[in-house]
């Protein structure tokens, strides 16, 4: 059964930092891309970045880049979004996603549980 849990979340004022991160199991962490989704309250759910199977290939979304950076450890089959300079607008209940395939940059076939994130003065 793949697992999939986010933690990092929580309360920061605007320009703060945040890193998130992501604990799999269930599956060959090491074979599938990863992305990080996020939803905010009233909105549908937006892919935020993703990352190749070994990390080669990187997305983001134009909403975050510059200052979010997405990384993976496969040995320890964890993944982190480093998130810098946040914004009010990057309040989300941020989710991690398993990608469909190695260089899956949108496709998720599995999504865990989120961790929230409210940037707020």
């Amino acid at each position: 059964e793949v697992q999939l849990q986010a933690s990092g979340g929580g309360l920061v004022q605007p320009g703060g930092s945040l890193r998130l991160s992501c604990a799999a199991s269930g599956f060959t962490f090491s074979h599938y891309a990863m992305m990080w989704v996020r939803q905010a309250p009233g909105k549908g759910p937006e892919r935020v970045s993703s990352i190749s199977n070994v990390g080669l290939i990187t997305n983001y979304a134009d909403s975050v880049k510059g200052r979010f950076t997405i990384s993976r450890d496969n040995a320890r089959k964890r993944m982190y979004l480093q998130m810098n300079n946040l914004k009010p607008e990057d309040t989300a209940v941020y989710y991690c996603a398993k990608g469909q395939t190695a260089y899956s940059s949108s496709n998720y076939d599995a999504k865990g549980q989120g961790t929230l994130v409210t940037v707020s003065s």
